[in-house]
C-alpha cells in the first residue's frame, strides 16, 4: 500500500517535470527562435529584425546649421518687411461703399521709401504702412508703374525704426537655388516660407496687364497677402519682388512668380524721381516665327514678323513694312513683311526677347540698331523709339 502510493507520487512528479519542459520549450521557441511562416506550403524562417542604427551625430550638425541659416536669417531681415492696407472708397446704391485690401512691401532706406506691388496700392484712397514693431503710418505713393507692377511708398518715420534690405543680383541667380519669401499672407504678418528658384525669364502676364518679362519663378508658398514682399537668398539679398502665383483655386501650389530685382534696382529710382516709368516702344504687332506663324521658305525660321504698324510710329517712321494679311478657308495667311531677328546685335526671337532687348537698354527718344529680314536678305534699320 505504502509502496503504491509512492509510486504515484513519483508518477505525478514527472508528470509536473515534463510539462515544464515542454512549457520551457514553447517560449524558447516562440520568444527567441525566429518566427516560422508557411509560405506555398513550405516552411520558412522570418528574420528577427535589426534595431535601426542612429544617425551619426554629424547629420544632425550639418542639418541644424542650415536650419540655423534661416532662423538668423529671419531675424535679420524681418524687421525690414512691412503689412501695407490699401483702403478704397466707391459709390453704391446705399451710398459709400469702403474696401481694403492687404500686401506686403520692403523698406530700401533710411529716408522710409518702401517697395511693394502697383496692383497692392493702385487707386487707394488711403494707405496704411504698420512696420513690424507694429508702428503705424500714413504713406504716401511716390511713384508706380502698371507695367511692371511695381510701386514705390513714403513713410515719414524716424530713421532708426528704419532697417532697409540689401538688394542683391538677379543675373547670377540658378536654378536650385534656396530662397525664402516673406509677407503678410491672408494678414498673418511676417510669415517665412521657404523654397527654391524653379525657372527663370518666364513672361507672366497677370490679370491687371502687368507684364514681367523675366520672372523668377519659385516653388516657395506665395498666396494673397505676400503680394509686394521680399523674395531673398540665404544672404539676406533681395533677389525679386513676389508679385503673383498661378493657382486654379486662389492658394499656392507651388508656382510663384517674382520680379526680378535688377529691374526693380532699374526702375525703382525712375519712379522716385519722376513717378512714373517711360517704356520704349517700336509701335509694332509681331508674330513669333514657329509658334505663331508658318517661317517663309528659304527664310530664317525664328524671328518675329511685323504684321502691323502704327502709322508714324517708330518702326514706321524707320521704313519697316509689315506682313500682307490675307485669309484662305478661315486661317490668316501672311506674305512678305520684314522679319526683326536682332536688336542692338542681340538675337531676338520671341516678344520677351524683344520686350527685354528694349527695355533693358534703351529709353524712348534712343535710336536702336535692329537687322531684319527683308526679301531673304538682311537689312540694318536705325529706329528712334517711341515711349509707350
Amino acid at each position: 500500500m505504502l509502496r503504491s502510493r509512492w509510486l504515484a507520487v513519483v508518477r505525478l512528479l514527472i508528470v509536473f517535470f515534463a510539462g515544464g519542459l515542454l512549457g520551457a520549450a514553447a517560449i524558447f521557441a516562440f520568444v527567441l527562435l525566429p518566427v516560422q511562416m508557411q509560405v506555398n506550403g513550405q516552411t520558412r524562417l522570418q528574420p528577427m529584425q535589426p534595431t535601426p542604427t542612429p544617425l551619426p551625430d554629424s547629420v544632425f550638425s550639418e542639418v541644424e546649421a542650415k536650419d540655423q541659416v534661416v532662423i538668423n536669417l529671419y531675424q535679420r531681415v524681418s524687421q525690414s518687411v512691412v503689412h501695407i492696407t490699401s483702403r478704397t472708397q466707391s459709390i453704391g446704391f446705399y451710398g459709400v461703399v469702403p474696401s481694403e485690401g492687404t500686401g506686403s512691401g520692403f523698406i530700401i532706406d533710411t529716408q522710409g521709401h518702401i517697395v511693394t506691388n502697383n496692383h497692392v496700392v493702385a487707386d487707394a484712397d488711403e494707405v496704411e504702412v504698420v512696420l513690424a514693431n507694429s508702428l503705424s503710418y500714413t504713406a504716401k505713393i511716390v511713384g508706380a508703374d502698371q507695367y511692371y507692377d511695381l510701386a514705390v511708398l513714403q513713410i515719414d518715420a524716424p530713421a532708426e525704426q528704419l532697417i532697409p534690405l540689401e538688394l542683391g543680383d538677379s543675373s547670377i541667380l540658378q536654378i536650385g537655388q534656396s530662397v525664402i519669401a516673406i509677407g503678410n499672407p491672408f494678414g498673418l504678418d511676417r510669415t517665412l516660407t521657404l523654397g527654391i528658384v524653379s525657372a527663370l525669364n518666364r513672361q507672366v502676364v497677370q490679370d491687371s496687364g502687368s507684364v514681367i518679362g523675366q520672372a523668377i519663378q519659385t516653388d516657395a508658398a506665395i498666396n494673397p497677402g505676400n503680394s509686394g514682399g521680399p523674395l531673398l537668398n540665404l544672404r539676406g539679398q533681395v533677389i525679386g519682388v513676389n508679385a503673383s502665383i498661378s493657382t486654379p483655386s486662389g492658394g499656392s501650389v507651388g508656382i510663384g512668380f517674382a520680379v526680378p530685382v535688377n529691374v526693380v534696382k532699374r526702375v525703382v529710382p525712375v519712379l522716385m524721381s519722376q513717378g512714373r516709368y517711360p517704356h520704349p516702344s517700336l509701335n509694332v504687332q509681331v508674330a513669333e516665327l514657329g509658334n505663331e506663324v508658318r517661317p517663309p521658305t528659304n527664310g530664317p525660321s525664328r524671328g518675329l514678323l511685323i504684321i502691323q504698324l502704327q502709322p508714324g510710329g517708330a518702326a514706321d517712321r524707320a521704313g519697316l513694312k509689315a506682313a500682307q494679311v490675307s485669309t484662305q478657308r478661315g486661317r490668316y495667311v501672311f506674305s512678305g513683311g520684314d522679319i526683326i531677328v536682332s536688336v542692338n546685335e542681340k538675337p531676338v526671337s520671341t516678344r520677351n526677347d524683344l520686350l527685354i532687348a528694349l527695355e533693358e537698354n534703351s529709353r524712348p527718344g534712343d535710336t536702336i540698331k535692329m537687322s531684319v529680314v527683308r526679301d531673304n536678305q538682311i537689312i540694318d534699320v536705325q529706329v528712334t523709339l517711341d515711349e509707350q
